[in-house]
């Protein structure tokens, strides 16, 4: 049983010390790292996320600043045994969610979400999969691509769809392919645009049967034409979202699909020496698109 729930992030500026308990604003102190952690780390996802409902949108902070601290964990720590920090990661999450408390704020925040919304723990054991499989795995097939796909991304959709649908059983289940079909769309997206850095840093190639050092136009057009396809089912999904979470999930949506295009004009050798981005100004006017497009339900 949890001492108490997260307050809504739009009533936090409120709240002084003295109106609280110890465990409030020790809660919202540990949803705060997560705000920032997000911030920091990801500008597209910040912005979906604060278009999200207040209700929901705390606990959508709270699982990205969880799978943004196991990332670096193996993409970071390179001077460090990354192996033992996330096996002591893994077991600090579990006694997190067991417990109901976690000193480690980043887990606190996570596990609250966990317990309240009733997480499947194959998600997250799922999750620590893929991360493991950074550690020692560099060239992948086609059985292990998928497994580290659906760990990697296509679990996170399923955690925050089941922040959406927590009382909606039904809704969830109708909603799981299309959720799945988007964290499946950003990671490949996420592998064309960090193609560079992921083989001559961390020795990694994640897309199967495909030899970046000779990377040709025909197997970047196949793996785009499967992003495509992603994208079409992932859409279908997102048109179907609750009000409450639609709109947030669109803006991230639309702002992949505007960078897959961008990456989709370039030459395999030009995404292999430089790293796609879309610019501040470009995210305004999607952000903007959206808006529009969501008030005037024209999705």
């Amino acid at each position: 049983m949890l001492a108490c729930e997260f307050h809504s992030t739009l009533k936090i500026k409120f709240y002084t010390n003295e109106f609280m308990n110890s465990i409030d604003l020790y809660n919202l102190n540990a949803l705060s790292c997560s705000i920032n952690t997000t911030k920091r780390y990801s500008t597209s996802f910040s912005l979906g996320i604060k278009l999200l409902a207040p209700e929901i949108r705390e606990a959508v902070y709270s699982i990205y600043g969880f799978v943004r601290f196991a990332d670096e964990i193996v993409d970071t720590f390179h001077n460090h045994d990354k192996a033992k920090l996330l096996k002591r990661f893994r077991k600090d999450t579990w006694l997190a969610i067991d417990e109901g408390v976690s000193t480690n704020p980043i887990l606190h925040s996570f596990q609250i979400v966990v317990n309240k919304y009733q997480i499947d723990r194959e998600l997250i054991e799922a999750f620590f999969t893929s991360m493991s499989m950074d550690l020692n795995q560099t060239v992948y097939n086609n059985n292990n691509f998928k497994r580290y796909v659906y760990g990697s991304a296509e679990v996170v959709g399923l955690m925050c769809l089941r922040v959406f649908y927590k009382d909606d059983p039904e809704g969830y289940e109708s909603l799981k392919y299309p959720a799945r079909k988007l964290g499946e769309a950003f990671q490949k997206v996420n592998f064309l645009r960090d193609v560079q850095a992921d083989l001559k840093e961390r020795g990694r190639t994640y897309f199967p049967n495909v030899d970046l050092l000779n990377f040709t136009k025909t197997e970047k057009e196949q793996i785009e034409k499967e992003i495509e396809e992603d994208f079409r089912a992932a859409y279908e999904g997102i048109v179907r979202l609750k009000k409450e979470a639609r709109l947030g999930v669109y803006v991230a949506y639309i702002y992949y699909l505007k960078l897959f295009r961008k990456i989709k004009k370039k030459q395999p050798a030009a995404i292999m020496q430089n790293r796609i981005r879309v610019n501040n100004v470009v995210k305004l006017g999607l952000l903007f698109q959206g808006m529009v497009k969501h008030e005037f339900d024209q999705l």
